[in-house]
């Protein structure tokens, strides 16, 4: 690894399962995570919250969840955007041209947006950072209402998935079109953070290899990494269980959970 980049560990789906909730605490406290994603609406939140507070050192952020997960609000305030359940379903390009296109739409998605914030700084963790489950904040109008929003409650850096291809490609990865496509993107984003005042880290590694972050794809990625700070996120959990299952069925969280903990050097 270059001596000038800088590594961060990052778990999403922090508050999604019990299961997840301990890797996060095991890999913060035997591994290399230095950070992780909370889902603010998610059924174990509240065992995440609790685990987090115990964890100091564990720096906590908003995973902003507008896409095939729970709302905050529920259906009956979000009839637009969510199912009978109060869920956001999983049709991703649908749900982006709905939230571009509709006014009603967006006026729940910003309603829903600042729920989510609200209970963040309701858990009365410090806010460190937001993304999105998905990636969702991608999306133009997703991105410029948590920056907005997000402002409200003290956000100061966000998640820019930005996945270099020549990285990639000097890891034995072959990064097709959706790379590079998303890599060019990404700077709009970018530029819109910078213009809010909002930092970001200058890599992101995980979205090719996403739910496969195993320690011999982590190593894979070390030994190339760029100049400047890299964000690795990865999706562990200590064990499989039955929402996992239903989820994410071809996903390695376990692996990507001991990959945590097979690096020792904090970043």
């Amino acid at each position: 690894m270059r001596s000038d980049a800088e590594v961060i560990f990052s778990a999403d789906d922090f508050g999604l399962t019990d299961s997840v909730n301990e890797a996060v605490e095991r890999a913060h406290l035997e591994g290399a995570l230095t950070q992780a994603s909370l889902m603010v609406a998610a059924p174990a939140a509240a065992d995440a919250v609790a685990r987090a507070r115990r964890l100091p050192s564990l720096n906590v952020g908003l995973h902003l969840v507008l896409v095939e997960g729970d709302s905050v609000l529920g259906h009956t305030a979000l009839p637009t955007i969510t199912g009978a359940d109060g869920r956001f379903g999983a049709d991703q390009v649908a749900r982006g041209f709905r939230y571009f296109f509709s006014p009603a739409a967006r006026r729940e998605l910003a309603a829903e947006i600042r729920a989510q914030f609200e209970a963040f700084a309701a858990t009365g963790l410090t806010l460190h950072h937001a993304d999105s489950h998905k990636h969702m904040h991608m999306h133009p109008t997703v991105a410029s209402l948590m920056i907005r929003i997000g402002r409200e409650f003290g956000l100061r850096r966000i998640r820019v998935p930005a996945e270099p291809p020549a990285v990639l490609r000097a890891s034995g990865d072959r990064p097709g079109f959706p790379t590079h496509a998303l890599y060019a993107w990404s700077r709009v984003i970018r530029a819109q953070a910078s213009r809010a005042g909002l930092s970001s880290p200058d890599h992101i590694l995980g979205i090719r290899r996403s739910g496969h972050m195993t320690p011999e794809r982590v190593n894979a990625y070390l030994e190339v990494l760029p100049s400047g700070s890299t964000e690795i996120y990865f999706h562990p959990a200590t064990r499989r269980c039955r929402d996992l299952e239903r989820l994410m069925p071809d996903y390695e969280h376990v692996a990507e959970f001991e990959a945590l903990c097979a690096i020792r050097d904090r970043a």
